[in-house]
This record gives C-alpha cells, sequence and structure tokens, in this order.
C-alpha cells in the first residue's frame, strides 16, 4: 500500500485540494483508494461522499474522532491518502507520520504561509523517520501565478531549501468547483485543463518513486 500524507501547519493552503486529486488520480488508475480525514470540518470526507456514485469511488475515511482510523482502511488499499488537519505539527500526527510512505508539504506564496510552513518542517525534520530518510519529504508551490514577482520568489526560495520542490501547481477557480462535485481535473479530457493536469505530473511521479 503507498500512503502519503498531505499536512502543513496552516489553513487554506490547499491541502484538501491536493488530498483529493491524488485520490482522484489514483482511484481513475483502477486501484482501491482510501482518503483519511483527519480534520474535524470534513472537506475530503464529504468530496468522496460526493464521488460514491462514480465509476471511480474513493473511500471516505473519518479520522477525526476517537476510534483509530488506522482500524478502518481495508486491507485491499492501494493508495492511501491522509489529509492532515490545519494547524497540526508533527507532534499532532504521530500514526499518520508512521503509516506515511511520503509527506507531501503545500506552500502558497504569502509570507505568512512560507512562515508557518517553516515552523511546521522545524517540527517534521526531528522526527526520526524522517531523520532516517523512511519518510521522504516533498514541497509543492501551489496557487501559483507564474507571471507575478511573488510566485516567482516563492518558487526560488523553495528551491534552496533542505526538502525538494517536487511540483509548481497553478492557481485557479476550478479546483474550488471541482471539489465541491466530488470531482478532480482528471476526471476530464478537454484541452483546457491539460495544462493543469500536466502541472501535477512532477508530483505523481515523485510520489511513484
Amino acid at each position: 500500500m503507498k500512503t502519503v500524507l498531505v499536512a502543513g501547519s496552516k489553513g487554506g493552503v490547499g491541502k484538501t485540494t491536493i488530498a483529493t486529486h491524488l485520490a482522484a488520480h489514483s482511484a481513475l488508475g483502477a486501484r482501491n483508494t482510501a482518503l483519511v480525514d483527519l480534520d474535524p470540518q470534513g472537506s475530503s470526507l464529504r468530496w468522496a461522499q460526493r464521488r460514491l456514485q462514480m465509476p471511480s469511488p474513493v473511500l471516505g475515511i473519518d479520522g477525526a474522532g476517537r476510534r483509530a482510523w488506522t482500524d478502518k482502511v481495508p486491507p485491499d488499499t492501494h493508495w492511501l491518502i491522509i489529509d492532515a488537519p490545519a494547524g497540526a505539527m508533527a507532534g499532532d500526527l504521530a500514526a499518520a507520520l508512521e503509516q506515511a510512505d511520503v509527506l507531501v508539504a503545500p506552500v502558497p506564496p504569502s509570507t505568512l504561509d512560507i512562515e508557518a510552513t517553516v515552523t511546521f518542517l522545524d517540527s517534521l525534520a526531528v522526527h526520526p523517520r524522517v531523520r532516517r530518510g523512511e519518510l521522504r519529504v516533498g514541497l509543492v508551490g501551489n496557487k501559483l501565478k507564474p507571471w507575478t514577482q511573488a510566485s516567482q520568489q516563492t518558487v526560488e526560495l523553495l528551491e534552496s531549501w533542505p526538502y525538494p520542490l517536487v511540483a509548481q501547481l497553478r492557481d485557479s477557480q476550478a479546483y474550488v468547483l471541482l471539489c465541491s462535485l466530488g470531482k478532480s481535473l482528471f476526471d476530464y479530457h478537454s484541452a483546457n485543463v491539460r495544462e493543469h493536469q500536466a502541472d501535477w505530473h512532477p508530483l505523481l511521479d515523485w510520489i511513484d518513486r
């Protein structure tokens, strides 16, 4: 089972968008896919519920309750995506950090988001699995507007950090609409979404290594 943890220390950075898109891509590849939502707001869980009637469903698992979410994951799951709650530091994600093969940290081009990510990564750096290289950590520049100086400077900054910048996802209002429908960019094949789909290929390749 491939397990991907999507985490960061601040709300609004795009964790749910990335988690749901990774889950959709996996399910469209005919893999048994589960999505654990650790956030009490339950956004990923509602997305998965909307997707249940589609040909490529994703099993949504409520990980915010008292019962251990690890007991709810079916043994035949191929891909497990974990959507971490806002504000969670490494110490709050013990079970997820033990399960994950890779951790994806989205970083939008704003000073507050960047500073919050530094705090989160500092808490992560002392985790034994990260220190031993057992848990790979990748950064994703998210909600980028490549023609702006702010986004360009964010990319340059992230490329200097100790963790690799594994993808650059452009800003688009389509993500909000798609999440509300239980869908993703990967559910479509029109020319106007292909460029945005291409943004995801480096991240998917990095996860698959």
